[in-house]
């Protein structure tokens, strides 16, 4: 049986959808983007949220966001223009809506008056919508597929709310002022239900109305407006000259109409279709339903218990006479075959995009670019792109980190910024592509880079790096990931602890990926996140090194080859490195890296697997042989062990053997120090020895 807490579950899940819709309809309207919908849309959203809170007796939440929806409402008739100031005030409240919501989520009181200055900033825009204010005219939509006018049809309307409309943060005035959107209204009170002053109670609806409409809009335009109210009121809509039935839409016909509308893309305005009441046809919306993240959860695990066993009766068959068990042998490759297609299908089910996240990110550079005294805007890209629901939710404390520092470090003063010839308001940018198999994140800014000089000052003072060491420009940079590092010379509540970047590091490392930077002194650094899409099931190729089975992921290998041993030359300090078609290749000697007994030694007589990472440098993985392709479940290495260098995670293979998964990206360091660690060797075995209780 259903209880009140599973609705406020629900009901604080939309909030979460319909913030994230609200922000980025106000991105749209501040950067100038928006089309005539985009008020509406916000305003849905808005009213969304103030309706939920009535129903589950939010009453701070729902006082804030009716005053919210009332510039909301002035703002859509044209009584309030939208001018920058006017859509920054929309941001602060729309903030500060968010605060009530996670409060009213959490059960945590907030601070008597939290929001009463905004509030009343709010009463006062508003205010300046007077009766000599723009009045927006009615709309008058062109016929389907354009042409001549529509004919005008006039319906008659009764519109009877039930008592309990106002304790749902309904407003029955609202509504009649959207039907004046479509055309002549004609209203008539009906005060039969109202009861004598002594009686009145304040939260109850006791009027109604009969309402008289001549418009040229289609049914469905009309009764799209008491789509919000049609749980909480009477209503009939008589038609007395009526559109052809075939153009009807029933408000009980539409799918999902109670839940909270999705805005449509932004774009420029395009005839009547941009238009309040314009009505599109297309397909029919998407069906959908909400399911609890533990529950496929646990489906994503038996998916990856079936990949296993897959796997061994894969290696099972492999030893089946071909002539007598030709239909068992056929019968495994079509499992194998649906079992990726249902695997692919789960993971579909996972993958969310991005826009959960970066959408908190507005208010964060906001706030904090206020308390710096610093001017910023920022810009972001590929919010739509999917990635694994569990990467999702560990993204935001890295991305928090990173654009604190771009603030704080990289973004000068504006007085700064015109000093150098830049424009006083720095930019930073927040985006995301999928690139080989990966998810990239870039966070860049216009700043003024990193002081290396100051950055290698620092280090040594700290003993972190000898006196006069030589260092490249991407060591000194890297020196930011240090723990405890900070080059901020006062404390504050921003920075200055020495915690942030080394946060970010290993926070990504725990999700199998890297971060790297990228900084122009003057002009800006550039830090990049590179994460798995999902963190359950890869496709890898197995290769053999001695006795050792290792994995490498599929979407890094770009060749493999045996060189000739002309094409192999060493370089001082630096190993061996492989010419090939022009260029250098470096060496990774897996033998080494992981001190495996009776391996190849000589890559003439082995195997070179050329792998690029997402930075697109390339090295080449020296093994035995190539064992073949195979879809793997990824164990963690940290949740059952230890973190091992050059290692990503672990996997059950088909003859039940464990196979580590290897990571590209630190394959070299490894090799570079392998006494800076325990013995690889006796990490990796007792790993191995210990994962029969993997999870």
């Amino acid at each position: 049986m259903t209880s009140v807490d599973d609705f406020k579950k629900t009901y604080f899940e939309e909030c979460a959808e319909l913030l994230d819709a609200l922000y980025a309809q106000l991105t749209n309207l501040a950067e100038q983007r928006a089309d005539d919908e985009t008020m509406h849309a916000i305003f849905r959203a808005v009213h969304s949220i103030k309706g939920g809170g009535g129903a589950f007796g939010f009453d701070r939440l729902v006082a804030f966001a009716h005053v919210f929806e009332t510039l909301l409402d002035l703002m859509r008739d044209g009584r309030v223009a939208v001018t920058p100031e006017i859509t920054a005030l929309l941001q602060r409240a729309t903030d500060t809506l968010s605060d009530i919501i996670d409060a009213a989520r959490t059960g945590r009181e907030i601070a008597s008056g939290f929001e009463d200055e905004l509030a009343a900033a709010l009463r006062e825009a508003a205010g300046g919508a007077g009766p000599g204010a723009a009045q927006p005219a009615p709309q008058q939509p062109a016929a389907e597929g354009g042409g001549e006018p529509a004919v005008p049809h006039r319906y008659r309307i009764r519109f009877s709310p039930r008592m309990e409309m106002f304790q749902r943060a309904n407003e029955p005035l609202l509504v009649i002022r959207d039907l004046k959107r479509l055309g002549k209204v004609t209203v008539e009170a009906d005060l039969s239900r109202l009861p004598d002053l002594a009686a009145l109670e304040p939260e109850q609806a006791y009027l109604a109305w009969t309402l008289e409409v001549e418009t040229k809009e289609a049914r469905a335009a009309v009764e799209e407006v008491f789509e919000f109210v049609n749980d909480d009121c009477e209503l009939t809509i008589e038609a007395e000259t009526e559109v052809p039935a075939a153009r009807r839409t029933p408000v009980g016909d539409r799918p999902a109409e109670r839940a909270a509308p999705q805005p449509p893309k932004a774009g420029p305005p395009s005839g009547s279709a941009s238009k309040p009441g314009a009505r599109l046809e297309g397909p029919a919306a998407v069906q959908s339903i909400r399911v609890d993240v533990d529950k496929v959860d646990r489906v994503v695990n038996l998916v990856g218990e079936l990949v296993i066993n897959q796997s061994m009766l894969m290696q099972f068959s492999r030893d089946l006479p071909i002539d007598t068990a030709s239909a068992l042998i056929n019968g495994i490759e079509t499992l194998s075959q649906n079992l990726r297609e249902l695997q692919e299908s789960i993971m579909a089910m996972r993958a969310q995009p991005v826009k959960s996240v970066f959408m908190r990110m507005p208010r964060l550079v906001r706030e904090l670019a206020g308390q710096l005294g610093k001017e910023a805007h920022l810009v972001i890209t590929g919010e739509a792109t999917e990635i694994d629901k569990t990467v999702i939710e560990q993204l935001a404390d890295p991305l928090t980190h990173l654009l604190r520092n771009a603030l704080d470090h990289g973004i000068e003063s504006p007085e700064e910024r015109q000093a150098r010839g830049k424009p006083p308001k720095g930019t930073i940018h927040l985006g995301a592509e999928h690139r080989s198999g990966r998810i990239v994140i870039e966070i860049a800014d216009d700043g003024r880079g990193i002081d290396r000089e100051r950055v290698l000052a620092k280090a040594q003072s700290r003993g972190l790096v000898a006196p006069g060491a030589a260092l490249s420009d991407e060591e000194i940079d890297n020196l930011i990931f240090v723990p405890g590092f900070s080059t901020a010379d006062n404390v504050s509540n921003i920075s200055g602890r020495g915690v942030g970047m080394d946060v970010v590091k290993r926070n990504v490392q725990a999700l199998g990926g890297r971060v790297a930077v990228e900084s122009s002194a003057g002009s800006g650094s550039r830090f990049i996140l590179s994460l798995p899409l999902t963190l359950a099931v890869l496709d890898g190729m197995v290769v053999a090194v001695g006795k050792e089975t290792y994995i490498l992921p599929l979407t890094n290998i770009v060749e493999s080859l045996r060189p000739k041993p002309a094409d192999i030359h060493p370089v001082v300090d630096r190993g061996d490195v492989l010419a090939i078609r022009g260029a250098y290749v470096p060496l990774v000697y897996l033998h080494r890296c992981f001190a495996v007994p009776d391996a190849m030694t000589d890559p003439c007589l082995g195997i070179v697997v050329i792998v690029e990472s997402e930075g697109g440098k390339r090295i080449g993985i020296v093994v035995d042989q190539l064992l073949g392709q195979q879809q793997v479940v990824v164990k963690s290495i940290e949740a059952n062990y230890d973190s091992i260098d050059g290692v990503g995670g672990a996997t059950i293979l088909g003859n039940g053997r464990v196979a580590l998964i290897l990571d590209i990206a630190r394959l070299r360091d490894a090799q570079r120090q392998p006494a800076s660690r325990r013995s690889p060797r006796s990490d990796t075995q007792a790993f191995i020895s210990s994962s029969p209780g993997m999870q």
